[in-house]
């Protein structure tokens, strides 16, 4: 049985090595993404106007009638003190092709105070890559690998990953498995010392697995760092491996599952069929509506927070307003704002998502994220997420490290093997 799951160990640890290694490194960098991006990027985030500040819903507008090829699906409503705005935006379809406009940029900074343009960048740009598009650059590597669309989908990328992650989730326990101490029989015939050494407790056994031996040969050094470190991070590493899974594949996979085998609330998104970027629901309601809607809503609920932002999706026909103090949008743990949803139609009220509100499955799924990103301990789970980004990139090398070794001793071996029974084979002189 060992044998087996050290061949299972060994192929899943080669199959997921170079993606473990590539989301290890971005995922110890992104977990600052904001504070590294805006350090680079002060041009972007800073202003040294005065208010007051112009409604984000008259800067959307502004936006489109600067270029009519882009629609505005994401406007922040109150700006940070001494901060810009930024919008995001997606390309309208061309109706001379049928087919969206191409546009270098994604998302467009204004001053909030004057209108000003500050500048321009596409969000997870894959090249060139420069220091405007860096922090999202490796944002969107450590999720999609930069996947290209195909087959009319752009998920490929986060579901292949989703795959991966799948993988290494089954391989936490395998992997654990093997560290255990195999039960041994003693035998009359043994040496007192073999006998000795089988009768030694269970801990003592597997205690050696717990340690780093730094006097050994650098090989032995190797296994022992793959061996320890994953003991040691075992339950980081496992919960980071099962919420990668659920987030990659949260369409295709964990929300039909959650449905099957729990009271979960699914989102409108969920409840409402995809429709193609180049064909979007052009919605009959426009921001400014849905913010007076989403306040008068707000109020009436008592909630002391603003409208801290609305998204719309284009693709289901959905306006999403998230409840928030400016800078904020992380809150409630790192599981987000209160949000209503709002249908693009009419502006009839859709549905709504509370943190840490609703079922047990509710809040298990609204807990994917904060686990995955360690914002549900705040700083702490930060600074623990950076540092299992690079505990995975080290097991990811270790691990290969490993298999090349075994790998190659067993081609020696063989070679040595086989020259040994050419020479048995040769006849006498």
């Amino acid at each position: 049985m060992r044998s087996i799951f050290g061949r299972l160990h060994r192929w899943a640890g080669l199959l997921t090595a170079g993606f473990l290694f590539f989301s290890g490194i971005t995922g110890a960098i992104i977990s600052w993404d904001h504070e590294i991006d805006e350090i680079l990027n002060k041009h972007l985030f800073e202003v040294s106007s005065i208010g007051p500040a112009i409604p984000s819903v008259d800067l959307a507008r502004l936006i489109e009638q600067r270029d009519p090829r882009a629609r505005v699906v994401h406007i922040f409503m109150t700006p940070e003190k001494g901060q810009s705005l930024w919008f995001f935006v997606l390309p309208r379809v061309d109706p001379a092709t049928g087919k969206r406009y191409i546009l270098d940029y994604n998302q467009i900074f204004l001053d909030p105070n004057t209108g000003a343009e500050l500048g321009r960048r596409y969000w997870g740009a894959v090249w060139p890559v420069t220091k405007e598009n860096f922090v999202s650059f490796l944002y969107k590597l450590h999720y999609t690998m930069h996947i290209p669309e195909f087959w009319g989908s752009d998920r490929w990328g986060m579901r292949i990953l989703g795959i991966i992650a799948i993988i290494w989730t089954v391989d936490c326990f395998v992997g654990f498995y093997l560290t255990v101490p195999a039960r041994r029989r003693a035998s009359a015939a043994r040496a007192p010392a073999v006998e000795r050494e089988l009768g030694r407790g269970f801990w003592a056994r597997w205690a050696p697995s717990w340690k780093i031996k730094t006097s050994g040969s650098a090989y032995r050094i190797n296994f022992d760092i793959h061996r320890a470190f994953s003991l040691w991070t075992w339950v980081p590493l496992f919960v980071i491996a099962f919420t990668a899974f659920s987030l990659n594949l949260y369409f295709e996979v964990f929300s039909p599952l959650m449905k099957m085998v729990s009271n979960y609330t699914p989102t409108p998104y969920e409840l409402r069929p995809y429709r193609h970027l180049d064909d979007p629901i052009e919605p009959k309601v426009g921001f400014a509506d849905i913010a007076t809607r989403a306040a008068a809503d707000g109020r009436s609920r008592g909630w002391m927070t603003p409208v801290g932002s609305i998204n719309y999706g284009p693709a289901h026909g959905v306006y999403a307003a998230a409840f928030f103090f400016p800078g904020d949008d992380h809150g409630a743990g790192g599981v987000g704002p209160a949000q209503l949803y709002y249908d693009s139609e009419d502006g009839r009220p859709i549905g709504e998502r509370l943190p840490w509100v609703g079922t047990a499955a509710d809040i298990f799924v609204q807990a994917q994220f904060p686990l995955h990103s360690g914002r549900i301990l705040g700083l702490p789970g930060r600074i623990l997420i950076s540092m299992m980004g690079l505990v995975v990139a080290a097991l990811a090398v270790t691990g290969v490290v490993i298999w090349w070794r075994k790998r190659r001793a067993r081609v020696r071996m063989r070679e040595i093997n086989a020259t040994r029974k050419l020479q048995r084979l040769a006849p006498a002189e």
